[in-house]
């Protein structure tokens, strides 16, 4: 699998996991940077965001 990743300093393309649904629940968007991903809440793009190393990702990608 082939992964695009941001630059440092360019925007973040963010994408909706396929497990959101649109019922105002459990949202969550996730982003690939250079070294790993960004995760945060879709309905509060201005809040906090989670920062994963890509060895961490990659294993939680793995079991889902």
């Amino acid at each position: 699998m082939k992964i695009a990743r941001s630059a440092p300093d360019a925007p973040l393309s963010w994408l909706k996991s396929s497990y959101s649904n649109g019922a105002g629940g459990e949202c969550v968007e996730f982003a690939h940077t250079v070294g790993g991903a960004r995760l945060r809440d879709s309905k509060d793009a201005d809040g906090p965001v989670l920062t994963v190393r890509t060895d961490a990702w990659h294993a939680f990608i793995r079991v889902l």
